[in-house]
């Protein structure tokens, strides 16, 4: 059997894995049993002669043969469901934009951006999704989304070390802020000072971003009160009065009542960046004018 004999079943299987970074996560989005996933990707395996995958303890990670492959199979997939799209009287892939975006982007970077789009270029279709940044990152690999916004910060690492490189655009770059309840002492102030943050109950992130939300450079064992996944649940604890978190300096203007956002001076200067990923290759007409809008609404965000 040769690769060119793979099935197409085999090829969505294993850009699912790709993206997923795991067997029983790709096997949950596509609703196999992981031995089902796993099959499908040995056949593809014994098809391709080579390994394409490496397995780990933390999960999968491509081989420089599975990284072929991957390209190749997200070409495949692609343009079949584009034929499917266009059969269905749906829009064409010319004029379909995948967009993927890390969580707190959706709060004013990407509507302000869509914003913009339906009155510039209406015939454009954005279909876009939330994820964190190593999702994201695969999902730009596996070629399931066009282009994908991340996080970033210090030291400013590439958004990963496979090769070939993503081409990444600094949208923006802006300080971290802390958001406190405007009831608490520090909201009176213009500004906080590093060393006031000691001492504080912090809402911090769940799961594996459970540091997210605690002041990084914070020189003590932080108290954290509070976890929530969801950065809008953070911002109304802090309005409740239950702690004080971390927030980019974008969220300031989309606060809850009861909220301010401030500015910190002291210690080492704490920088996030904007990123607009994509596989270096040009891009089609329609990622280039969505890619200019995210741009101008980076602009906008930060001069507000």
């Amino acid at each position: 059997m040769a690769i060119s004999d793979a099935s197409l079943t085999a090829l969505r299987v294993f850009r699912e894995v790709a993206e997923r970074g795991t067997l029983t996560a790709a096997a949950s989005a596509l609703g196999y049993t992981q031995s089902a996933v796993s099959r499908q990707i040995a056949a593809l395996e014994r098809a391709a002669g080579t390994s394409l995958l490496e397995r780990r303890h933390d999960g999968v990670r491509l081989t420089p043969a599975g990284q072929i492959v991957v390209r190749r199979a997200a070409a495949v997939v692609g343009q079949l469901d584009a034929t499917a799209r266009e059969l269905a009287g749906l829009p064409g892939e010319q004029g379909t934009v995948r967009l993927g975006w890390f969580p707190t982007a959706g709060a004013e970077l990407l509507p302000r951006a869509l914003t913009a789009l339906r009155r510039t270029d209406p015939a454009i279709t954005v279909v876009s999704r939330e994820g964190g940044t190593p999702a994201l990152v695969r999902a730009v690999r596996a070629g399931t989304v066009d282009l994908a916004l991340l996080a970033s910060a210090p030291p400013f690492r590439p958004p990963d070390t496979e090769t070939p490189a993503l081409a990444v655009r600094v949208l923006t770059e802006r300080s971290l802020r802390v958001a406190v309840p405007a009831t608490h002492p520090l909201a009176r102030r213009e500004y906080v000072d590093v060393v006031d943050l000691r001492g504080q109950r912090w809402i911090a992130g769940s799961g594996d971003d459970r540091v997210m939300g605690v002041w990084p450079g914070l020189d003590e064992r932080p108290e954290i009160a509070h976890t929530a996944r969801d950065w809008l649940a953070k911002l109304h604890l802090v309005a409740a009065g239950c702690g004080i978190t971390t927030v980019p300096g974008s969220l300031g203007a989309v606060a809850p009542p009861g909220v301010r956002v401030l500015q910190v001076r002291g210690g080492p200067g704490e920088r996030r960046r904007v990123l607009l990923a994509h596989l270096p290759r040009p891009l089609s007409e329609a990622a280039e004018r969505v890619a200019a809008a995210l741009r101008a609404a980076a602009v906008e965000t930060e001069e507000g």
